[in-house]
């Protein structure tokens, strides 16, 4: 086309020609720069709905905050941090997209007309001047450079290492190689000089959906912690649960180990023991209440914990068993394990660590009174077999047994006036007098009827009587009796009081001297 002497209208052509590629390239510039507008409404877009995202993974936090301030009260307070410097370099983006669009008029739907974006002279001229950073255009690469540092100076050990690489990566700001320029330019030449408007519009953009993702990424990461550390291994303990409180000797250990996690920072709003509010702790809660009585008791209540505005019970259930305190040691006379015939033998009977309505007893003439207390009394024979049964907390049987000698009361000593040995007084004392029995140094309180007895008066016959009063023969030889004769009250015949015909053993006479 450039050489030769042309004709008009080879000129002509070849005009058209030119006219015709610079429309190509001007169509095919308007399609980019309506590509570049689309995606720019596109990020835009996302960006609205990672707000929306964000207030709502916050507002979570924040109730978690509430509910257990102690594991999430330090995070979200690094959080509000985050969220503020975040809004800060957000809108300081947000008003350079301003500043250099506020001349373009944007159509119904909000858009701008991106056709017309196609000159970068705006942007060169806020960020540089000449081949150098304008102010504007240092504060603009500062504000980049130092927001992952920031980010790490609030949130410390909160933010993951690997999550804080992914964020100063995001925002780096290192020299770019360029190949057409065959070298390294710098981050702000490389990615802001002599671009179209519409094309570092939807940069800016894109960096402010970078700010709110790693906000999101902060909080997901701050929640995934948590969620880690409760899932490791290392948060649990091993806590041994026996199926009771009490074992006896010879049983089966029976139980179970479970894996329990105890967290310091997780702190219940109330907790309730057998229906009394105890003081919550850190990860824990102590309490301490009566035994009450021999048994087994059950434990009960609720831990609760406020979750989302709402309270979350969690039952505590328990048992114990209390067995009585030693008060005394356990001392037995091998050779003394009697009964008495004729007379109530009060018993205590036990099982050590089961309660007295578990315990039973059987044996000839052996009742019980209640509470663990018996009565024995025993009939024909030199010994009785006392069997006890004791039912345990699982429901098993224990049996033993312990024999007992069988012996009658001993004999008592005869009586006058209530006196034993020699009684000394006038004839007249003696006349009416009631002759008695009783049992000396016998642990026993018992009742003594005397039915008969001998007297006798030196010198003169004796005289049988029946009853305990002299009768008419006993006052007519002790007529013949004079001062200093001893009459002997023998033969006492000795019943005890509603045991019937039971005779006791031979009762030891009485004397009574006359004065």
């Amino acid at each position: 086309m450039a050489g030769g002497k042309l004709t008009p209208r080879q000129k002509m052509i070849n005009l058209m020609y030119l006219i015709f590629i610079a429309m190509l390239a001007l169509n095919m510039s308007k399609e980019v720069l309506s590509a570049f507008g689309i995606l720019n409404t596109k990020i835009i877009e996302s960006n609205t709905i990672t707000d929306t995202r964000n207030q709502s993974s916050f507002e979570q936090l924040a109730q978690k905050a509430v509910d257990q301030p102690g594991q999430f009260g330090d995070k979200k307070v690094k959080v509000e941090k985050i969220r503020a410097l975040s809004k800060d370099f957000n809108e300081y983006l947000e008003g350079i997209k301003t500043k250099v669009t506020q001349k373009f008029e944007r159509d119904e739907a909000g858009n701008l007309p991106y056709e017309q974006m196609d000159k970068g002279d705006l942007i060169d001229r806020l960020f540089f001047s000449g081949e150098k950073l304008s102010k504007e255009g240092k504060e603009f690469l500062a504000k980049i450079q130092h927001y992952p540092a920031e980010i790490k100076a609030i949130g410390g050990s909160s933010i993951a290492e690997s999550e804080m690489k992914k964020i100063e990566s995001r925002f780096a700001t290192n020299p770019v190689y360029s190949e057409k320029a065959g070298a390294k330019l710098p981050w702000m030449e490389y990615n802001y000089h002599g671009y179209p408007l519409i094309a570092t519009i939807t940069k800016l953009s894109q960096l402010q959906a970078d700010i709110k993702t790693t906000e999101s990424d902060i909080m997901s990461g701050m929640f995934q912690s948590d969620l880690v550390a409760a899932a490791s291994l290392t948060a649990y303990q091993p806590i041994v649960v026996a199926d009771k409180s009490v074992f006896f000797q010879g049983e089966a250990v029976t139980g179970k180990i479970i894996l329990g996690k105890f967290d310091p920072s997780l702190q219940a709003k109330s907790v309730v023991i057998n229906g009394s509010s105890v003081r919550a702790e850190a990860g824990q809660a102590k309490f301490s209440f009566g035994a009450g009585n021999i048994g087994e008791h059950n434990i009960a209540g609720s831990f609760n914990f406020e979750e989302n505005g709402k309270i979350v019970a969690l039952p505590i259930k328990g048992s114990y068993v209390v067995v009585a305190r030693p008060k005394s040691a356990t001392i037995s006379a091998d050779k003394m394990n009697v009964v008495y015939r004729g007379v109530v033998n009060p018993m205590t009977i036990s099982f050590a660590g089961i309660t007295a309505d578990k315990v039973t007893a059987s044996a000839p003439g052996l009742t019980s009174a209640g509470g663990g207390k018996y009565n024995m009394s025993p009939s024909s024979g030199n010994e009785v077999v006392i069997n006890v049964t004791g039912t345990l907390p699982d429901g098993s049987k224990v049996s033993d047994k312990k024999s007992f000698r069988i012996k009658g009361i001993p004999g008592p000593t005869g009586t006058i006036r209530g006196e034993t040995g020699v009684v000394k007084g006038p004839k007249s004392n003696l006349e009416i007098s009631t002759i008695g029995a009783k049992l000396e140094d016998f642990d026993f309180e018992v009742g003594l009827n005397v039915v008969g007895f001998n007297l006798k008066v030196t010198g003169q016959p004796t005289v049988v009587v029946s009853g305990n009063k002299l009768n008419a023969q006993c006052k007519s030889v002790l007529s013949k009796a004079g001062r200093g004769d001893q009459v002997t009250i023998s033969e006492i015949k000795t019943k005890l009081v509603g045991a019937g015909n039971y005779l006791l053993p031979r009762t030891a006479p009485v004397i009574f001297e006359i004065q």
